[in-house]
């Protein structure tokens, strides 16, 4: 019952098509296969205990995402591969990963779905991708007690900006997380997310994992001032957040054969 090891190469990218009308999605995807990145697939397709696999055991042992089956969905492909990048550069000496380095590459991997979003709406408004992650943020905003007026208002901004959307929520991840990893009870934790409530992706909050987070980091972070995830968190919110990261993580990491 043990997982099978497969390579990126050896496995199917589902919706591929659309995202590969994004340059971003093919430098990720190339940086991933280049670094000789493992997924792990499941003996037999089983959707819930990949999904409790990885967000219990999240880069615990070293080892790579479990898969329920031999595909892979091409957000994922660049969620891995920011999460790869992060760790690269972010990755303490000696090894393992402060806590904030953890938030931070969290952040960056998650809120990289609304870029995607933003840009599949103008270039592929009918592919898989938009047809999942769209209604499911919806549903969030809703549970947060945003009309669908004020959704649909959201939705269109982000297709507007999506490098500012990206810039946005990822900076709100990341204070969220932070705050709630210094919170000691659910009072002081409710207080804690109230002060983002006016921030225009507070509603979307709840989508994202925050409490997986917060859980891993406490077990598995490293309690120490990080100066580089702190210069890394500045520069993503004083410059072009998505600019940066190409620059000073994609651009440097693409091999010679996609540059």
């Amino acid at each position: 019952m043990s997982f099978e090891v497969r390579s990126l190469a050896q496995l199917r990218v589902v919706d591929e098509k659309a995202f590969l009308k994004l340059p971003i999605y093919f430098d990720l995807k190339s940086i991933l296969g280049a670094s000789n990145y493992k997924f792990r697939v499941l003996p037999k397709a089983n959707w819930d205990r990949a999904l409790l696999l990885n967000l219990a055991f999240w880069s615990v042992d070293g080892g790579g995402d479990v898969l329920p089956t031999a595909r892979i969905e091409a957000d994922v492909v660049t969620h891995v591969a920011w999460h790869f990048l992060a760790g690269r550069a972010l990755a303490l000496p000696g090894g393992g990963q402060s806590v904030r380095s953890m938030f931070l590459g969290e952040s960056i991997a998650s809120a990289f779905d609304l870029y995607l979003i933003g840009h599949l709406l103008r270039v592929a408004p009918g592919c898989d991708y938009l047809a999942t992650q769209v209604p499911a943020l919806a549903q969030a905003a809703q549970n947060a007690g945003m009309n669908a007026r004020k959704f649909e208002s959201l939705v269109r901004a982000i297709a507007t900006h999506p490098e500012g959307a990206f810039q946005q929520l990822r900076a709100l991840l990341m204070d969220a997380a932070c705050a709630l990893y210094a919170c000691e009870s659910a009072e002081s934790a409710q207080v804690a997310l109230a002060r983002f409530d006016d921030e225009p992706f507070a509603p979307l909050l709840h989508h994202y994992e925050l409490a997986t987070w917060v859980l891993h980091a406490r077990v598995h972070g490293k309690r120490r001032v990080d100066r580089r995830a702190d210069a890394v968190d500045r520069a993503l919110r004083t410059e072009d957040a998505l600019g940066w990261l190409q620059r000073s993580w994609v651009h440097p990491a693409r091999p010679p054969a996609s540059r």
